[in-house]
């Protein structure tokens, strides 16, 4: 991470965490330095998506390490390397850490622009058996040391009244282990230890620590990696979870994402994220600057600097890069990060003969191509766009001429044109029409590809590299479940989104053979497409009521709801849910425990310190002290969710709505269920009817409560003076009257058949509602009313909470616009 010059002595700390919660411990407010020290752990993290070989496809490299390789694209010197390494994971468990890399890994490809650019990365994992199970000073372990092959353990030496969230290594053991990994020198390559743990924790830089089996580890690592590889800033407008710097005191910031200048200012300078500006933001909200309604606080500060979007996993994790963010790591990616240049391999730039045939290879994108022009003399050849190689033989070209081409990343995450120009993303080779190469017949055979053992998304731009012989072109065919197909200028690549293939599991085959030899061997590679979009099944917490034949859900004070992220072919998947159209977030459980599910409140949950699941202004997961002047998140919300599988499609999203009122926690004092004829009259305490089937006239007496839940009032209800009166999912057959109810009234999901009148009704908040419920009167939401509806003098008015009610008759009143 990069910080501004001006920060306070107190930042010395390279880089601050995400800090979160441990599971069944309760964190202090305040810290000792040690402690707040381990607050500032970082972890910057590259992965990759794909089933671990099993340990007999491993090369033992060493007598306590075994290489592993999980990705392997490249060279490893054209490409950016990413060494994984396991410890306190003993030789039984390695199918643990297996499990949990994958994991991990796939959490990471699911995140643009790391999704669509896996294919730049090798990935290896190097295991290494510890003696004992776990790390040192793991609380979840009740503390003490472990016996481990790599030393990794909690700081602060085991002190049970300290914050364990940094995780340290052995940096000689970590980088001897890594040092196993062919061709890959700590020039090259990012480290990754994982620590058999549920705790949270992390530490950042290029040999990066994190618990493998916590909630939201995984969630660290495109944050972290935002700033060792890309070099972007924290969006943090807190130092310390519940406390701020205040008010940013420099002048611009040098960050590329952080400014002091409104959206006028920047568009008339052309300086920073102008070209987004106005865009909805992929991580929520609209992309502004320092403007009235903007995304204000960053760089710890929490007024006086602004930041593009109103989320980001610069800012909480779970969310996406925006579009600025993206477009900073597009740009690292490709350049690998310290090469800052494509790799490109080619044909030796300089003379060629007038026969000759030149090629050039470049990365490959998961889900789009480069841009491959040749020209001759400056002027393009068209015939020729697209290809990887070129034969010279047909073009006539004299002695002298200049063949010329430019490979360009076309990819729609930059707009910035000198990012575009740069050597990241444009190569341009030249060669000059002379003397023929050396001739070089090495046959018509695949040297690299898209593994084989992974499938293939849907929508995926599939991949092969052929040999390379000076005189002629091997020719690539391609079938799509045994039925020819094409989609390149040269048989290299074959787009699947183009074709958009039938759900299902399809079988994508390429063979390549040699022209000068039709008949002469050839080789066939085969892939498992997998064209089945995955889907996150949901299970929420049982509604008080829902809105007839609507998938709409009615709600006292909070839901939950669980995902189960699923698909037909192996691999681990990711879920997905945004509120209101806000940034997708990462579906983790909860922050303490992956199990359980994810609790939305209007005000969110304090989890120490931290703020999650709030429905209310400033999104899903805040600082605590950004609460204060929050507006709650009463009222109906639509939550979409969807999957995205292990080959990297993205299933379509279901939905809900869910509309979340105030009500008061009731103890019932009688409980009436089964048949009641006669009707009933309730005279004192909280009487609750639980499916209920009363036959006659229900009346509250002054002071009493009612409670209904189901069944059916076949007399309909009078209420004069109670206390409370409660009807959820109740179908009422009859004439509905209430007036002078001093504490509560809320009629949700119900079928009302006769006239409706509220009148009078003054709503006393109770302590036991969630915060913020003052101010709401009577609530009628979500239901079918098919007679007239009336309501006068009730305060505050009624609501309905964005659940509007189906009325068949008049409405008037308070009630005329329900």
């Amino acid at each position: 991470m990069v910080l501004p010059l001006d920060r306070p002595v107190r930042t010395s700390v390279r880089c601050r965490a995400p800090p979160l919660p441990r599971p069944g411990r309760a964190l202090p407010l305040r810290s000792t330095p040690a402690a707040r020290a381990a607050r500032l752990a970082v972890l910057p993290l590259l992965a990759a998506a794909i089933a671990v070989p099993a340990p007999a496809q491993a090369s033992p490299l060493a007598e306590d390490g075994t290489v592993v390789p999980i990705q392997v694209t490249g060279d490893p010197s054209e490409r950016f390397n990413l060494v994984i390494l396991g410890d306190g994971y003993t030789a039984e468990e390695m199918p643990l850490f297996r499990e949990q890399l994958a994991a991990h890994l796939n959490v990471q490809w699911s995140i643009e622009p790391f999704r669509s650019y896996r294919n730049y990365f090798n990935v290896y994992a190097v295991e290494t058996p510890s003696a004992e199970s776990g790390v040192d000073c793991d609380p979840a372990l009740d503390g003490g040391t472990r016996d481990t092959a790599l030393g990794m353990g909690f700081f602060n030496g085991c002190d049970d009244t300290s914050l364990e969230r940094l995780l340290t290594v052995d940096e000689a053991a970590a980088n001897t282990a890594a040092d196993l990994v062919p061709g890959v020198t700590a020039d090259n390559r990012q480290i990754l230890a994982l620590a058999n743990s549920t705790t949270y924790g992390g530490r950042g830089g290029r040999t990066a620590t994190a618990s493998s089996g916590n909630a939201l580890s995984a969630l660290i690592s495109p944050h972290e990696l935002a700033h060792s590889l890309g070099q972007l800033q924290d969006e943090y407008p807190y130092y310390f979870r519940d406390t701020s710097l205040g008010r940013y005191p420099g002048r611009e910031p040098s960050s590329v994402h952080h400014t002091l200048m409104t959206a006028e200012e920047m568009t008339a300078a052309e300086a920073k994220w102008w070209r987004w500006l106005g865009e909805e933001s992929e991580s929520g909200g609209v992309i502004g600057a320092a403007d009235p309604g903007g995304n204000e606080g960053g760089l710890y500060y929490s007024e006086g600097v602004w930041r593009p979007s109103r989320h980001s996993m610069l800012k909480t994790l779970g969310y996406y890069f925006d579009q600025v963010g993206r477009e900073v790591m597009t740009h690292r990616i490709s350049g690998l990060r310290d090469q800052r240049t494509l790799p490109v391999t080619s044909t030796p730039e300089g003379e060629v003969g007038p026969q000759d045939v030149l090629w050039a290879e470049g990365p490959h994108p998961a889900y789009h191509e480069l841009e491959y022009t040749w020209s001759v003399d400056g002027e393009e050849l068209e015939e020729a766009a697209g290809a990887r190689a070129l034969e010279l033989a047909g073009l006539d070209l004299p002695a002298g001429a200049e063949v010329g081409l430019r490979i360009q990343d076309p990819t729609e995450f930059v707009r910035d044109p000198e990012i575009r120009a740069s050597s990241a993303m444009t190569r341009t080779l030249e060669w000059t029409v002379g003397e023929a190469l050396e001739p070089d017949d090495p046959g018509a055979d695949f040297t690299r590809f898209r593994d084989t053992g992974r499938a293939v998304g849907a929508d995926e731009v599939v991949y092969v590299e052929t040999t390379h012989p000076t005189d002629r072109v091997p020719q690539v065919s391609w079938t799509l479940d045994g039925e020819p197909v094409s989609t390149s200028a040269d048989g290299r690549t074959l787009d699947l989104g183009a074709l958009d293939p039938a759900p299902g599991t399809r079988v994508l085959s390429a063979t390549v053979t040699d022209p000068a030899d039709p008949g002469g061997d050839s080789e066939t590679l085969t892939w498992t497409v997998d064209a089945a979009d995955p889907t996150a099944p949901r299970e929420l917490s049982a509604p008080a009521a829902r809105v007839p034949g609507q998938e709409h859900h009615l709600y006292f004070n909070e839901f939950s709801m669980r995902l189960s992220p699923q698909d037909d072919v192996e691999g681990h998947v990711v879920g997905e849910f945004r509120v209101d159209g806000d940034g997708w977030h990462h579906y983790y459980g909860w922050p303490s425990d992956s199990r359980a599910p994810f609790l939305f409140t209007p005000d969110g949950t304090n989890v120490d310190d931290l703020v999650y699941g709030s429905l209310g202004s400033g999104g899903l997961s805040m600082a605590v002290f950004e609460v204060d002047g929050h507006e709650p998140g009463w009222g109906t919300h639509e939550v979409e969710h969807r999957a995205i599988d292990a080959a990297g499609n993205i299933g379509e999203p279901e939905s809900f709505r869910a509309t979340v009122v105030p009500g008061a926690d009731l103890e019932c004092t009688e409980t009436v269920t089964g048949t009641v004829t006669g009707g009933l009259r309730v005279e004192e305490g909280v009487v609750c009817l639980d499916g209920a089937d009363v036959r006659g006239r229900v009346t509250v007496a002054s002071g009493a409560s009612l409670v209904v839940s189901g069944g059916t009032l076949r007399g309909g209800l009078a209420s004069s003076g109670a206390h409370t009166v409660r009807l959820t999912g109740t179908e009422v057959r009859g004439s509905v009257s209430v007036t002078r109810t001093s504490n509560e009234v809320a009629v949700l999901g119900s079928v009302l058949t006769g006239s409706v009148s509220l009148t009078g009704n003054t709503q006393v908040p109770s302590d036991t509602w969630t915060g913020g419920a003052e101010g709401y009167g009577p609530v009628l939401a979500g239901n079918e009313v098919r007679g007239s509806l009336s309501c006068s003098g009730n305060t505050p008015a009624v609501g309905d909470f964005g659940a509007d009610n189906a009325v068949a008759g008049s409405a008037s009143g308070q009630c005329a616009d329900l």
